[in-house]
């Protein structure tokens, strides 16, 4: 069982800044993909932005450039720096982890438990 602890979330003003990270409690390097999801009231989850671990990245259209990605190993820790923050960006944005093929955690997949981020005024 591989626990992701979702931190940084809060309240924010439209064009401010936020780090959310996600702290998982096993080596990153038995997770083949990492990424960071987010559910707004009355919509779907859609995916935010992934990294690979060969930091391969991959953004949705409507954060690229504002938003980045990022991994520390040894922290076994995954960031996602949101930047020129919009309302629109409200959303409870949970952390995602799928298990790389070799390890014991072969194709399986995980989830933090979410983090809401507010962008108001």
């Amino acid at each position: 069982q591989v626990q992701l602890v979702e931190s940084g979330g809060g309240l924010v003003q439209p064009g401010g800044s936020l780090r959310l990270s996600c702290a998982a409690s096993v080596s990153i390097f038995n997770l083949y993909t990492m990424g960071w999801y987010r559910q707004a009231p009355g919509k779907q989850r859609e995916l935010v932005a992934r990294i690979s671990s060969g930091d391969s990245t991959n953004y949705a259209g409507s954060v690229k450039g504002r938003f980045t990605i990022s991994r520390d190993n040894a922290k076994n820790t995954v960031y996602l720096q949101m930047n020129s923050l919009k309302p629109a960006d409200t959303a409870v944005y949970y952390c995602n982890a799928s298990g790389e093929r070799l390890s014991v955690y072969s194709d399986m997949e995980f989830w933090g438990k979410g983090t809401l981020v507010t962008v108001s005024s």
